[in-house]
């Protein structure tokens, strides 16, 4: 018998038994939410992630246990909110919130939201939800990582940059020397320098190396 914990109300506001019963076996979060806020359902997997239990949270607002944000700023569950109102704006049907559990962990959750139609009962807004936190911090890191400069960057003079940019574009030390004005010997020893800091032994491998690590 599948457990359909997590509606309290029994009134006209109730959410339907058959509605209930599948919502309480999903494997994602659930809450259900009334056209003005208030949550009437919570699944077992919603305790899991939020640490709240139904009993703690079915009756109150949405905002006093999810205020927040969403990805965008636009504000979501907190107090004032209309959750009929914001579906209808264009919040859903998917968003991420930047939220906490009970115990204060914060956590980011991705959730996709549905209206229900309201022809046999009062409208509820159906909220899908899972934990995404890793997600987001692996995501937050390697962006972090690939919009880093790279270190060779910083051990490259600023001319050192220059010959290596004529080298990627083809020109050889004479051609180099000529552009920059200096001799050919001052080309080799930059050239050379750069084989050393960067760790190459060509000119086409620094051209790779550079172009990899977007020294170019």
């Amino acid at each position: 018998m599948p457990n359909t914990r997590g509606a309290t109300s029994n009134g006209p506001s109730a959410l339907p038994e058959a509605l209930r019963a599948r919502l309480a076996c999903a494997e994602d979060g659930v809450w259900v939410t009334t056209a003005d806020g208030r949550i009437v359902f919570w699944n077992r997997a919603a305790e899991t992630i939020l640490g709240y239990r139904a009993r703690e949270v079915c009756g109150r607002p949405c905002g006093e246990i999810l205020t927040a944000f969403d990805e965008r700023g636009r504000p979501i569950c907190g107090p004032g909110c209309d959750a009929s109102a914001g579906v209808l704006k264009g919040m859903g049907p998917a968003f991420g919130i930047p939220t906490h559990t009970k115990d204060g962990r914060d956590v980011w959750l991705d959730v996709m939201t549905f209206t229900t139609n309201g022809n046999e009962f009062p409208p509820f807004i159906i909220h899908v939800f899972h934990d995404a936190t890793r997600t987001k911090h692996l995501l937050r890191d390697l962006r972090e990582h690939i919009d880093r400069p790279s270190e060779d960057a910083g051990r490259l003079t600023p001319r050192e940059l220059e010959v290596l940019r004529l080298v990627a574009e083809g020109l050889g030390t004479a051609a180099t020397a000529a552009r920059l004005r200096v001799s050919r010997a001052t080309v080799r020893n930059h050239v050379q320098n750069i084989f050393g800091k960067l760790g190459v032994h060509t000119r086409l491998e620094a051209v790779a190396h550079a172009r990899r690590h977007r020294l170019l």
